[in-house]
């Protein structure tokens, strides 16, 4: 099996209400889609959703680096060779994990379609059977914020992921509405996705934290103070989980040695795709540091490639991949998997999602053909 085309897709992903978080706003989601065809006529639909806030990709340079180097790369390559195929793009562009991301995911898709399996069957076989499915909270005034999260557990949710981290007492006070207005038989994940800057900003916050039942805190401080998260998580009883400070093998080797985080939060836009993904949690699993599948907030072809990864390793305890649930309008039809509280893969080959090229074309800013 060979790659014949790829054709690259820029398009925008109309949120239902804006998704707010400590470093931006954002009104819709930039995704750059990659749609793959082998010579024998089968399709892979791959994503990439860059934050030039983590990986410094933007859709931008992202759509180009696809277009103009990755794309072209990959004609005439076998997509079953994972290996050769992360090897030869890591040997051709540094980093760049959500472009790579794109063609990664696109080559599972295709493989699984061609063997007939889920992809989740490609990378272990299926462990878990279902997730809880936890809604995440953008920030907002803490009234505001206690009233979605009753609304959300009258829909039947029972997990909140809080966005914080713009200023220390407000973001206290957000925590507490909500955890006074749902009780405490509701799960609260706290993420300041590293708003609260240093450790010594943290740790400050912590002493009204930490009677409040929370499940852990995710990311306080920059993402390169590995260092601070270790001070934080040995003076804290809350559990510290790492985001934005593991991308690849190289972070998960300092966290490892470390001892810096109780959690990491593995996202395929962060680390090139699903294959490198089972590498970092294969590290994990090693050292005994448990593993949450995050979202870029992907649409539901990201969304399933995720899910495939968590649904396969049993050292994933949570995921937070709820993007098609954010979207007034998605390519993919995997939202009809979510059956609230929890989400349920289907048993379709690849990633079990039907891509609505109509839908597509409506959203698409710009598109090329590579041949």
């Amino acid at each position: 099996m060979k790659i014949k085309q790829i054709e690259v897709f820029a398009i925008h992903l109309p949120l239902i209400k804006p998704f707010i978080i400590s470093y931006a706003t954002y009104p819709h989601i930039s995704s750059i889609i990659v749609k793959l065809t082998t010579e024998c006529g089968q399709i892979g639909w791959g994503e990439s959703v860059p934050d030039e806030h983590i990986t410094g990709e933007t859709p931008a340079s992202t759509y180009a680096l696809i277009k103009n180097t990755l794309a072209p790369l990959m004609i005439g390559k076998n997509p079953m060779e994972f290996e050769k195929i992360h090897d030869l793009m890591d040997k051709t562009v540094k980093r760049a994990p959500a472009a790579k991301a794109a063609i990664d995911i696109a080559c599972f898709d295709v493989v699984g379609k061609k063997l007939g399996v889920p992809v989740y069957q490609l990378i272990g076989g299926r462990y878990h059977e279902k997730f809880p499915v936890t809604h995440v909270l953008s920030i907002g005034a803490p009234e505001q914020m206690a009233d979605e999260a009753e609304e959300k557990v009258n829909e039947g949710y029972t997990s909140f992921k809080m966005k914080v981290g713009v200023n220390i007492a407000d973001d206290v006070n957000r925590i507490k509405a909500v955890r006074e207005r749902v009780g405490e038989e509701i799960a609260i994940r706290v993420d300041v996705n590293q708003g609260w800057e240093n450790s010594a900003n943290t740790l400050s916050a912590l002493r009204h934290l930490e009677d409040l039942g929370i499940d852990w805190l995710e990311q306080p401080v920059d993402q390169n103070d590995i260092d601070g998260m270790v001070e934080i998580k040995s003076k804290s009883s809350i559990p510290q989980m790492i985001d934005e400070g593991i991308k690849d093998m190289k972070d998960m080797r300092e966290i490892i040695a470390k001892r810096a985080a109780d959690k990491v939060n593995i996202k395929l836009m962060k680390c090139g795709g699903i294959y490198p993904a089972m590498k970092l949690a294969n590290m994990a699993e090693m050292a005994g540091i448990e593993c949450q599948v995050g979202s870029m907030v992907e649409s539901s072809i990201g969304s399933a490639a995720g899910f495939h990864v968590a649904f396969s390793k049993k050292i994933m305890k949570s995921v937070e991949l709820t993007g098609p649930l954010k979207f007034s309008k998605d390519i993919g039809d995997l939202k009809e998997s979510y059956q609230i509280p929890f989400i349920q893969l289907n048993e379709r080959p690849g990633l079990g999602v039907t891509v609505d090229e109509s839908i597509l074309a409506e959203l698409t800013q710009q598109s090329n053909i590579i041949e």
